[in-house]
């Protein structure tokens, strides 16, 4: 999970681009709204990146 200022992504981090993260999988996360799935790939410079949450996946 990504966490902008004003918003966060859930998603897989694909790859790193220099100053830039690439997201595959994502749905975007807002304060009072309901997930939105989002198509494609979310590109984020890692300069906007208040922090990032590892989340571990259920293997099982």
């Amino acid at each position: 999970m990504v966490n902008l200022t004003d918003r966060a992504f859930d998603g897989v981090l694909w790859a790193k681009r220099g100053p830039l993260l690439v997201l595959r999988d994502v749905q975007l996360l807002e304060a009072g709204r309901a997930p939105q799935r989002v198509d494609g790939e979310v590109v984020i410079e890692r300069a906007r990146v208040e922090f990032m949450q590892v989340l571990a996946g259920g293997g099982g």
